[in-house]
């Protein structure tokens, strides 16, 4: 049951979210990759609301069922890129930050396919589906119900 309506939030709100995001959007990281990471992460916070948003995305983008159906077990898979692991691996260890572990072997994985703005804007891409996760979870939209939008999704 809806909580909060995200058309009924305090100014600013939802356009700083939305700003954010766009800067994400508009960089030039694969889309495809991207889906694949917020599927992840919004599987680690259980969003259904942004699993249902990023499965039906990542759909109309190409991605094979089978490859969201089972990324919550990639390592087990022979599917996914070199590339992909690197960010599933990347993105799964800043949302669960755990204590006492240090990022710089998760960096050199991630420097043998991006640039230092790339694991900028990917780091800021994994902060800010955490954020959505949490606003979702909170607000309470109805899972199930979303629609993709063509004109953003290309």
């Amino acid at each position: 049951m809806e909580r909060i309506s995200f058309s009924k939030l305090p100014a600013g709100v939802y356009e700083s979210m939305t700003h954010v995001q766009n800067v994400i959007d508009n960089y030039g990281l694969d889309f495809k990759l991207l889906e694949l990471m917020r599927m992840r992460v919004s599987q680690i916070n259980g969003c259904a609301y942004c699993l249902d948003m990023h499965y039906k995305e990542a759909i109309h983008a190409g991605e094979e069922p089978l490859r969201l159906m089972s990324i919550s077990a990639w390592r087990e898979t022979p599917y996914y890129s070199p590339t992909e692991q690197a960010v599933l691996a990347f993105a799964e260890r800043l949302t669960k930050m755990p204590d006492g572990e240090h990022n710089d072997d998760i960096h050199d994985e991630l420097n043998k396919y991006f640039s230092k703005d790339d694991i900028a804007i990917l780091t800021l891409a994994v902060a800010q589906i955490n954020s959505w996760n949490r606003l979702v979870k909170s607000f309470g939209p109805v899972p199930g119900k979303y629609k993709v939008r063509i004109a953003e999704s290309v």
